[in-house]
C-alpha cells in the first residue's frame, strides 16, 4: 500500500483543476501584455481568475497580485513592506517559515531593520502580551507571525494580532500559507496588510501563488522588467498556473465544511490510535482543534535505536511523511521549530498532514507500521 501523508508539502491536484489547465494550455497561449486578441483572451482569464479570488476572500480584485509562490508574495510584504515605508523595527517568532525568518534576517544583517522575537510557549503558541511590549517599547514596527505552523500546526489569532497591531501603527503581515483555501478568511473585516497563498498547498499547481496587498499601504515592486501584475510585478504571468489556482481555491471553499469535517475525523482518530498503541508517545504543538491546524499532525515518538532511520523505514513501507528533530547543538540541522519550543533532541518526530483525499484505510495501515518500527526499536 501507498499512502501519501505529506500534504502540508504540497497536495495532489485536483482532477477539476487539472481539466481546467489543460483547456488553456492547449486554447489560451497569446501573451496577456499584448494588445491583440489573443493577448486578450489571456488577459480576460487573468482577470476573471483575480476576480474568482476576490469574490471568495471578500476583497477588491485590485488588492490580489500574482507571484510564482508563497515564498515571493512572502519576501515582497517583508521586503517592500520594510524598505518602503522606512521601517527600522520588525516583529517575528522563531517559529516562522524560512521565507520568513531568513528574509527578516538578512534585513538585518544588511543593517535596514532590529529584529526582535516575540516569545511562544512550548505548544508554538504567541504570547500576545509580549507582542504588545514590544510594539510599545519600539518604534514603529513590521510584524509577521503566520497563522498556522507548517510543522506543528498551531494556530495563531489573526484577529487579535490584527487588533493589536493596530493599536500601535504597526504594519501586519501574516504567512496564511498553509490555511488558504483550508479556513475562511473574510479580508474585508481582518486587520492585516499582507496574506500570501501558494497554489500547491490546496490541489492548485505549484509554481503559482499570491500576495494580498491591503488598500491602507503601498508597496513598490519587488521585482522590476514589465508593467505586469499592474506595475507591481514584472515578468509574464503564469497564465494556466493562475487559471488553475482559482479554480482550486473555488472548489475549497465550496466544499470546505466537509473537508473539515473528514480531515479532523481523521487526525482525531489518528491521535487515538497512536495514544492507544505506543506507551510514551507525545504530540508536537496544539492538537484542540480550536487551537490547531487540522490538516497537520506533529507526533513525537519514545527513544528508539534507529531514530534517525525512522522516515526511511516508512518510506520503505510505502509511507510519505515528513520529520525532523529539535538541534541537540548549534552545528546540528534539525527543526528549528522543534527546537524553539524545546523539544527532546532525543526523541524523532514526524509530521503526518492530511488531505481531503486521506482515508481511514491509510491512517490505519500507517499506525500498524508505526507500531511494528517502534516494537523493532525498542
Amino acid at each position: 500500500m501507498r499512502v501519501y501523508l505529506d500534504n502540508a508539502a504540497t497536495t495532489p491536484l485536483d482532477p477539476e483543476v487539472t481539466k481546467e489547465m489543460i483547456k488553456v494550455m492547449e486554447n489560451t497561449y497569446g501573451n496577456p501584455s499584448s494588445i491583440h486578441s489573443h493577448g486578450r483572451e489571456a488577459r480576460t482569464l487573468i482577470e476573471r481568475a483575480r476576480k474568482t479570488i476576490a469574490n471568495l476572500l471578500h476583497t477588491s480584485p485590485a488588492e490580489i497580485f500574482f507571484t510564482s509562490s508563497g515564498t515571493e508574495a512572502d519576501n515582497t510584504a517583508i521586503r517592500c513592506g520594510i524598505i518602503d515605508h522606512n521601517i527600522k523595527h520588525a516583529i517575528t517568532s522563531r517559529l516562522e517559515h524560512h521565507a520568513v525568518i531568513h528574509t527578516m534576517e538578512a534585513l538585518e544583517r544588511a543593517g535596514v531593520i532590529k529584529l526582535s522575537y516575540v516569545d511562544v510557549d512550548g505548544k508554538g503558541s504567541v504570547d500576545y502580551d509580549h507582542l504588545e511590549t514590544l510594539l510599545k517599547d519600539n518604534e514603529r514596527s513590521f510584524v509577521s507571525l503566520m497563522h498556522a505552523n507548517n510543522e506543528i500546526g498551531t494556530l495563531s489569532d489573526m484577529e487579535h494580532v490584527g487588533d493589536i497591531c493596530e493599536a500601535y501603527n504597526a504594519i501586519y503581515h501574516c504567512d496564511t500559507v498553509q490555511t488558504m483555501g483550508h479556513y475562511q478568511h473574510d479580508l474585508s473585516k481582518l486587520k492585516a496588510h499582507f496574506l500570501v497563498c501558494a497554489g500547491h498547498k490546496l490541489h492548485g499547481p505549484k509554481g503559482v501563488g499570491f500576495l494580498h496587498v491591503n488598500h491602507r499601504i503601498k508597496i513598490k515592486p519587488l521585482i522590476y522588467g514589465g508593467a505586469q501584475e499592474r506595475n507591481m510585478r514584472g515578468g509574464t504571468e503564469n497564465i494556466y498556473g493562475i487559471v488553475g489556482l482559482a479554480k482550486a481555491l473555488e472548489i475549497a471553499y465550496s466544499e470546505m465544511e466537509q473537508h473539515q469535517h473528514h480531515i479532523q475525523g481523521l487526525k482525531t482518530y489518528m491521535i487515538n490510535q497512536l495514544t492507544e498503541g505506543i506507551p510514551g508517545i507525545n504530540f508536537n504543538g496544539e492538537t484542540d482543534p480550536a487551537k490547531s491546524l487540522y490538516t497537520v499532525l506533529n507526533v513525537q515518538f519514545p527513544e528508539m535505536e534507529m531514530a534517525d532511520m525512522l522516515l526511511f523505514n516508512l518510506d520503505i513501507a510505502g509511507i510519505s511523511a515528513s520529520g525532523g528533530s529539535a538541534c541537540s547543538s548549534g552545528s546540528d540541522i534539525g527543526s528549528h521549530v522543534l527546537t524553539a519550543i524545546g523539544a527532546s533532541s532525543s526523541r524523532p518526530s514526524v509530521r503526518f498532514s492530511f488531505s481531503k483525499y486521506s482515508t481511514k484505510e491509510e491512517v490505519d495501515y500507517t499506525v500498524a507500521k508505526v507500531r511494528e518500527l517502534c516494537l523493532v526499536s525498542a
